[in-house]
């Protein structure tokens, strides 16, 4: 198989190596790959190049958007092999998306800040996808993301032609009123309203993240991520003291909690 090694590596480069890898001499792994099933590959890449940015972690970031590049990539073969479209499309098509939507670069609209800047990006996007209403604004989010962000993203559409609570309070009171029917649905033993009427909590928390302007995804994270943090303080503890964890009574559990707190 012909290759040239070099000391310096392109773009060019990783479509010329995802084809090798792709062809009949090529990774049998590789070859057999379909857009399914590497779905959750590119999923994880991308959290990766995420968690790469909030470690500030320049050389992992490096890394992780060679392999989130290499996804697109990937993707991209997949097509050109079935005569749809190449990379070089996908670039085509990214490019005039970007000239479209920022006519105060390359044309003659103006926006002298970055909120003008959204406010045309918007009607630019509807026209560009012939979205005639506000629903179909609403639908077009992707239903593809992590439940919170895909909740705040369509409150925040929602928003933008007023259709929501007009301060922080009134979000407030939702959340109590939507805590109030969770509470009855869970003491009635009704499992379908206790589903929907957490989500309902859910949905309504969110609203109160973004009134207050918190990235409920990012505050959920952090949050997790203290709780893991502690619980491994308590294990450490228990460890230290003597303590079966796995036996231990809440009270002393909890004692230890706000001990390492």
């Amino acid at each position: 198989m012909e290759f040239e090694r070099k000391n310096k590596y392109d773009f060019n480069d990783l479509v010329d190596i995802m084809k090798i890898l792709r062809s009949p001499d090529g990774c049998p792994w590789d070859r057999v790959q379909t857009h399914e099933s590497i779905r959750q590959n590119f999923i994880e890449e991308t959290y990766e190049a995420i968690e790469a940015i909030d470690t500030n972690d320049k050389e992992l970031l490096k890394e992780e958007l060679g392999d989130v590049m290499m996804q697109v990539v990937f993707h991209a073969l997949m097509e050109e092999e079935a005569g749809v479209f190449d990379i070089n499309d996908v670039c085509d098509e990214v490019c005039k998306k970007l000239i479209v939507r920022h006519p105060h670069v390359f044309s003659d609209t103006t926006a002298d800040t970055p909120e003008q800047v959204l406010v045309n990006w918007d009607k630019i996007k509807m026209q560009t996808k012939s979205q005639k209403s506000q629903s179909e604004v609403l639908g077009s989010v992707s239903k593809s993301l992590p439940a919170l962000m895909y909740s705040q993203k369509v409150q925040h559409k929602a928003a933008k032609v007023g259709f929501d609570f007009e301060k922080t309070e009134d979000a407030i009171n939702k959340v109590d009123e939507e805590l109030v029917e969770l509470k009855s649905a869970i003491n009635n033993n009704d499992a379908e309203n206790m589903s929907e009427e957490l989500g309902d909590l859910l949905f309504s928390v969110v609203n109160v993240a973004r009134f207050i302007k918190v990235d409920s995804e990012k505050a959920l994270y952090d949050a997790t991520l203290k709780f893991t943090d502690r619980f491994a303080k308590v294990e450490a503890l228990c460890k230290e003291r003597s303590i079966d964890m796995s036996s231990a009574s809440l009270s002393v559990l909890d004692s230890l909690w706000e001990e390492v707190k």
